[in-house]
């Protein structure tokens, strides 16, 4: 009999999640089957997966002709259309959020990216969405931005779980997490419960590792200078990333021995785990599965693109590694600032910010005008 990987994954504290939904995933089947065959415990959605779901699918020009025929105005058809695409998901994997306690059986689903830098617009979409949808095992997604941040903080307390997404910095999740600390102890001051509260904390792994190669093959091709540098370039090319996240793991650690976390833990809270997020391997010349293979550990989740999942089903080599080779994560971040090196982290991480930011608003808006032409066509008929 062939071993699933995936569930040996589960029996060391990590849960998978996918990231990808469609409505043709929910009308077949296929989500069901896979969260039988495969162990998947949540889903992760973004502008980008709903365009490639939404764009030229026939399967949704039916609702997309009742918000004409209801003359709805096209940003109210497109809330239909995800709304109804994210309770169904809700409600098929209500079952694992009732049987893991409110752990995992969430949907995520982003607030419009263009709004990424303006805390109030987020806290009032995410409050909108969350009441629109009406799933107790929704996930609100809001971009880890500094205008970001705050409104994680007043969502959580006011009782809405959290995705936070686009943390690629060690330090924007350090704030990740006290926000979500802030929130609740907001709920505390107030005499609400905190128990039934969610969060995760998205933290990207292969988009640094791209940005870093890239930044690394122009300085082989401009030819490395240092004596041996070459070599100290090659040693540390897909390294990174992995390098970073076993360092955020540590900093999370340390914020659950905290006080404040401990005193928010006796009243029933749930830590903000780390989800592993950006895991599709994109070099080829890379295992397909090294974003999950090396990031296995408790109370964390991996949120696999479903080539990602079929790979680690098939052949992902599990054991327990977010705590190993910690000193060298540690002294390959160092390095990065050498100067047979030299790569500065914080402006990658910046650049990642605001490209990551992008690469879900051109998607919207990509998806807003495909739906347009859509609605343009189908009025006409």
């Amino acid at each position: 009999m062939t071993t699933n990987h995936l569930l040996e994954i589960k029996e060391l504290g990590q849960s998978i999640w996918m990231d990808n939904l469609a409505r043709d995933l929910i009308k077949s089947g296929d989500l069901k089957k896979l969260i039988e065959t495969r162990g998947l415990r949540g889903i992760t959605s973004n502008p980008a997966i709903f365009e490639k779901a939404i764009a030229g699918n026939a399967m949704y020009d039916a609702d997309i002709e009742a918000g004409i025929n209801a003359k709805k105005p096209l940003l109210e058809i497109y809330e239909s259309l995800v709304f109804e695409d994210i309770r169904n998901a809700c409600d098929i994997l209500k079952p694992i959020y009732d049987e893991s306690g409110g752990l995992d059986g969430y949907v995520s689903i982003e607030v419009p990216p263009d709004i990424a830098h303006d805390t109030e617009k987020t806290i009032s979409e995410a409050r909108r969405y969350y009441a629109a949808i009406g799933k107790e095992n929704v996930m609100i997604k809001i971009p880890g931005t500094s205008k970001g941040i705050p409104a994680v903080e007043q969502v959580i307390s006011e009782g809405i779980n959290v995705n936070v997404t686009l943390l690629f910095s060690v330090n924007s999740y350090v704030e990740t997490f006290w926000a979500y600390i802030r929130g609740l102890e907001k709920r505390v001051e107030k005499g609400e419960d905190i128990s039934k509260i969610a969060s995760v904390a998205s933290f990207f792994l292969s988009r640094i590792d791209s940005n870093i190669d890239e930044k690394i093959d122009a300085k082989l091709k401009q030819g490395a200078s240092e004596p041996g540098s070459r070599e100290r370039l090659l040693t540390i090319k897909g390294k990174v990333a992995i390098a970073n996240a076993k360092i955020a793991y540590q900093e999370y650690k340390k914020i659950i021995q905290s006080d404040r976390w401990q005193a928010l833990s006796a009243k029933g809270a749930n830590v903000q785990r780390l989800l592993w997020a950006s895991t599709g391997t994109k070099n080829p010349d890379y295992s397909d599965v090294m974003y999950v293979d090396e990031l296995i550990g408790s109370d964390t989740v991996n949120t696999l693109p479903p080539a990602t999942i079929e790979a680690c089903a098939d052949h992902c080599n599990v054991a327990d590694r977010i705590e190993t080779d910690i000193e060298e994560a540690y002294n390959l971040i160092e390095s990065l600032k050498d100067p047979d090196i030299n790569i500065n982290l914080d402006e990658v991480m910046d650049e990642l910010l605001v490209d990551g930011i992008d690469k879900f608003v051109k998607p919207f808006q990509s998806l807003m005008k495909s739906l347009e032409d859509k609605v343009n066509r189908l009025a006409t008929v």
